[in-house]
């Protein structure tokens, strides 16, 4: 995991649990980044996105485009 994140505040989906096993964390507190990973794998790669392209990809999935 890069440094940028090693003291980030990682969140899961309040839609994730109840045995799902294909869930993300997402740490929105990393100045100037979003970055995303699995839950299952928290030693693992971080996808690090730009927060308006995490923005526009939530809106899109809350709307139903994806």
């Amino acid at each position: 995991m890069s440094s940028e994140f090693s003291a980030a505040e990682w969140r899961i989906s309040s839609h994730s649990g109840g045995g799902n096993s294909s869930c993300v964390e997402v740490a929105l507190n990393v100045p100037g980044v979003v970055g995303v990973r699995d839950s299952l794998d928290r030693h693992g790669p971080v996808l690090a996105v730009a927060p308006s392209a995490w923005r526009a990809l939530t809106s899109r999935i809350k709307n139903g485009e994806v």
